[in-house]
């Protein structure tokens, strides 16, 4: 009976000749990624940081976002990451005006699309020339108000 080679860690693994690693255990993390934007001259070596809000603490993330607006000028905003959340969709639009006008818009959109699809009374004006011609009338005319009212 021949030995097999294993390697030592939580679990047990079988040593491949023709693999080159090894799995991390699962009670280890590893974390390896660029937090500033400018490389440093010389690196830092940082030690005795033990969790990921001490890191995020310690090199304090961001990055400058130009946004091109619906009128083709810029909008320039700066986003912080304090933690692996600030990453996601809701992080990132959380942390900027800009982002959140948008959602905003696209969510109101949502609904309007659901009523055009659910509404049947709203589906009968449309599908009638005169009546739909009233209803757009109508919402000009509505919006004209409201912008005067905004003055």
């Amino acid at each position: 009976m021949a030995l097999e080679p294993y390697g030592i860690g939580g679990t047990e693994v079988k040593t491949d000749a023709f693999e080159a690693f090894i799995d991390i255990s699962q009670n280890r993390v590893l974390l390896a990624e660029k937090l500033t934007v400018n490389p440093t001259v010389k690196p830092d070596i940082v030690t005795g940081l033990t969790d990921i809000l001490q890191v995020f603490e310690q090199f304090a993330p961001q990055i400058d976002l130009s946004f091109e607006t619906e009128d083709g000028s810029a909008k320039n905003e700066t986003i912080h990451f304090k933690g692996l959340e600030d990453f996601g969709v809701k992080g990132i639009t959380n942390q900027s005006t800009y982002l959140k006008e948008l959602n905003a818009k696209k969510e109101q959109y949502k609904k309007i699309v659901k009523q055009l699809k659910t509404n049947k009374l709203l589906k009968q004006a449309l599908a009638n020339a005169e009546t739909k011609q009233s209803l757009v009338l109508s919402l000009q005319l509505l919006i004209e108000e409201l912008n005067k009212s905004d003055k």
